[in-house]
């Protein structure tokens, strides 16, 4: 599996789904193996929010309220997840907190500025209808990442396919 080789960068991508939780628990199992650093990080993707924009007028008070409110729970999910990694043993842990294009900042500008060597991402944190129109994330980091990628797997998806 990961045995050959020693990922010591690794970033991992949350969103508050249990697709990213998963992924989560592998990140920590293989920074702590490896003895590595793990790299956790959410991406504000504002134009998510951006129905309140009217004429370029902006972002209404409504929509600001609501941003501000799921930035400070995802603060409270970064600095719960530092927690969580050192119950891994894990003794570097930086957690990021970005505001942008999650595809592009998660495959490029994070693994560039932070050397990161392994991404490790859950398979889809988006309903069918979010990922047609945003496209997948994580396919987009497979596609474009300068290091390795790993995908995790939703467990109810895997026990779905071994029923089957």
């Amino acid at each position: 599996m990961l045995d050959t080789q020693q990922y010591q960068r690794i970033l991992i991508a949350l969103d508050g789904s249990e697709s990213s939780e998963n992924a989560f628990t592998k990140a920590a199992k293989i920074a702590e193996r490896n003895k590595g650093e793990l790299i956790i990080a959410h991406v504000f993707d504002v134009n998510a929010y951006a129905l309140g924009m009217i004429d370029n007028v902006g972002i209404s008070a409504l929509d600001a309220t609501v941003i501000d409110i799921d930035r400070k729970r995802m603060e409270k999910m970064l600095e719960e997840h530092k927690l969580k990694a050192k119950e891994y043993n894990i003794e570097k842990v930086q957690a990021i907190m970005a505001q942008g294009k999650p595809k592009i900042i998660l495959a490029k500008e994070i693994p560039d500025e932070y050397h990161i060597d392994l991404i490790v991402v859950g398979q889809t944190g988006l309903n069918v209808v979010e990922r047609w129109m945003m496209g997948s994330v994580s396919e987009y980091i497979i596609r474009n990442a300068p290091c390795d990628v790993l995908i995790v797997r939703n467990k109810i998806q895997d026990e779905e396919d071994n029923n089957d």
